[in-house]
């Protein structure tokens, strides 16, 4: 018979620990999955002309859920999947830095569309991708009604915010970066 001790305990404890940490048995991308799934039926529901941009898109990314908090000094983090053909080939974390005048905290989603192969292979092949001036953005403001005009988009990312909760005030120089997630 075994005796237990702290020091044993805290040693099991330990392995168990980082055997959890590995990949195998992991379900966080099923998590991921399971969330874009829910945020692109949010995203069909709440914009007009979303579908039919997905179905021209080469590839999407859709990052379902996107917490975002400053004063003064802020910051946003969220995980997504990109997904080409509908189905997920890899997945991909969002940090954001940002500074000036900002109160707040504020959770959405937001979903890139690459509208060419060039823009989803630039996006694929790079370490770590930045958001840059040929982005067109769409985003949802004050409860207003929100379409997208899909003949008139010509730039090859779309980005497309939805699904804000929160509130989040201020004037600030921010950056983003998109690193994939290795698994």
């Amino acid at each position: 018979m075994s005796k237990w001790t702290r020091r044993t305990f805290l040693a099991g404890a330990g392995v168990t620990l980082a055997a959890c940490g590995n990949g195998i048995g992991n379900t966080r991308s099923a998590r991921i999955d399971y969330r874009v799934e829910l945020a692109l039926q949010q995203m069909y529901k709440e914009v007009p002309g979303s579908r039919d941009l997905a179905d021209r898109a080469a590839g999407m990314l859709v990052m379902p859920t996107i917490t975002r908090a400053g004063f003064g000094f802020g910051g946003a983090y969220g995980e997504g999947a990109l997904l080409i053909g509908g189905a997920p080939v890899g997945y991909y974390s969002m940090a954001q830095g940002s500074w000036g005048f900002q109160l707040g905290i504020q959770q959405y989603a937001h979903t890139l569309f690459f509208m060419n192969e060039s823009s989803l292979s630039d996006f694929r092949n790079s370490p770590g991708w930045q958001l840059g001036a040929d982005v067109a953005y769409v985003v949802k403001n004050k409860g207003d009604n929100l379409a997208i005009d899909t003949t008139k988009l010509r730039s090859p990312v779309v980005a497309l915010i939805y699904g804000r909760a929160g509130l989040l005030v201020g004037a600030t120089l921010e950056g983003t970066k998109y690193t994939r997630i290795l698994r």
